[in-house]
């Protein structure tokens, strides 16, 4: 199989969730910035009837630019894993196997090389604690973006409560 091939197999394994979106671009499709504004239009879009009336949020690529930041790999990690298994808006109930998950984020990250350069909008996720920078119009959002071997994914939940 190949990297295109089974990268978009992956991320079309961890977003398979309601509310879960991804997508594997490669990196002439645009900056992560403009991906992840792509992916975030799309859950726009898919979860519209969802959205509080009136909500607002980043309209712009340089507003997706400045609400994202660099992340490590192994906390990029971590984060595909909790928004594929895991639910932004009630923490602590599991949506699927937080081990799957947790291996098909790995596979991502191994895939994209060591070299590969994460972006999250999520500051913190321990018990109780929950920070992030909204890349939608949701209330609850949490993206990761991984760019390398000439590809870059993105992965993004959004909610409501």
């Amino acid at each position: 199989m190949d990297l295109a091939t089974e990268l978009r197999r992956l991320i079309k394994s961890l977003s398979r969730e309601d509310g879960v979106f991804g997508r594997a671009f490669t990196v002439s499709d645009g900056s992560v910035p403009e991906l992840v504004r792509e992916v975030a239009l799309e859950a726009e879009r898919t979860w519209k009837q969802y959205a509080v009336p009136g909500a607002t949020g980043p309209d712009t690529v340089s507003e997706i630019d400045r609400a994202i930041s660099l992340a490590g790999r192994e906390q990029a990690v971590k984060l595909m894993a909790y928004l594929a298994a895991e639910d932004l808006v009630f923490p602590g109930s599991p949506r699927r196997d937080r081990a799957h998950a947790h291996r098909t984020a790995e596979r991502v990250a191994h895939l994209l090389g060591h070299r590969s350069v994460w972006h999250t909008n999520i500051d913190g996720l321990s018990p109780g604690v929950r920070g992030w920078s909204p890349v939608t119009r949701h209330t609850f959002d949490g993206v990761v973006a991984g760019t390398g071997e000439g590809f870059t994914v993105v992965l993004l939940q959004v909610g409501e409560d």
